[in-house]
């Protein structure tokens, strides 16, 4: 089982504690390197442009004759010779159009977690929904430093704390996101990763009804499964029935 240290919101140190098994996925780098571009693709808008000497407002009339100058012919000033020209072969708006399926960003999520766990840069703390205060924020961030020497944090959070969201917001150096809401992007690019207390017991009591759900599938199909030849001797002793009568007859 993959383990990460636990701290109190003073930042004492308390005890490790073992992920769910979602979480001790093996590391495919090929994958999380592809989420990573996508989202990173993604998050470009892909409005840069330049003018065109057709989209330049210049004057159309000829800069000087076209004979006897002794210069290069010239038609407008919206050439890209002369300052405020058109530009050549410039920049264009572009619409990117990556994309990941569901189920690789789930699997992306996980390696990302699974790999800041195995670096030592994914830690817990608890009684986080108790913070609702952006000085109380202050002082579990300035004791965090201390104890990990990281530089960046990122807070992820369960839906109980959204007082400490908007406490933890307020901080410079800190990210806050929820669980639900949680990306690669934001895991592996976000320094040090603290999750919540409340996220894993919200995971275990998923696990629990996941497990509850595949026990009735399972006995569902059995039952089904077992009415399946019930019906058939039925439909074969009602035939030697019509069989016995007309013999008789």
């Amino acid at each position: 089982m993959l383990k990460i240290q636990k701290y109190t919101i003073k930042g004492v140190k308390s005890e490790e504690v073992s992920l769910p098994k979602e979480f001790d996925v093996k590391a495919n780098l090929p994958l999380l390197a592809q989420a990573v571009h996508v989202y990173e693709e993604r998050a470009h808008v892909g409005l840069r442009s330049t003018k065109t000497r057709s989209e330049v407002n210049r004057t159309t009339k000829k800069v000087y004759k076209q004979k006897g100058t002794g210069g290069a012919r010239h038609g407008s000033r919206r050439a890209n010779l002369f300052v405020g020209g058109g530009i050549i072969f410039g920049p264009r708006p572009v619409k990117r159009e990556l994309t990941l399926s569901d189920k690789l960003k789930v699997q992306a999520k996980f390696i990302a977690y699974s790999v800041k766990a195995k670096e030592g840069r994914m830690i817990m703390v608890s009684g986080i929904s108790k913070v609702e205060k952006t000085k109380i924020a202050g002082e579990l961030l300035k004791a965090l430093e201390k104890v990990t020497t990281a530089k960046k944090f990122t807070f992820i959070l369960s839906e109980d704390a959204r007082g400490a969201m908007r406490s933890l917001k307020n901080l410079a150096n800190a990210k806050v996101v929820s669980f639900k809401d949680a990306n690669v992007y934001d895991i592996f690019t976000g320094g040090m990763i603290i999750i919540d207390e409340g996220v894993l017991e919200v995971k275990k009591e998923e696990t629990k009804v996941e497990k509850k759900s595949e026990e009735v599938k399972k006995v569902t199909k059995k039952t089904v499964v077992s009415e399946k030849p019930v019906k058939k001797v039925v439909k074969k002793t009602v035939a030697k029935k019509v069989v016995k009568k007309t013999v008789k007859k």
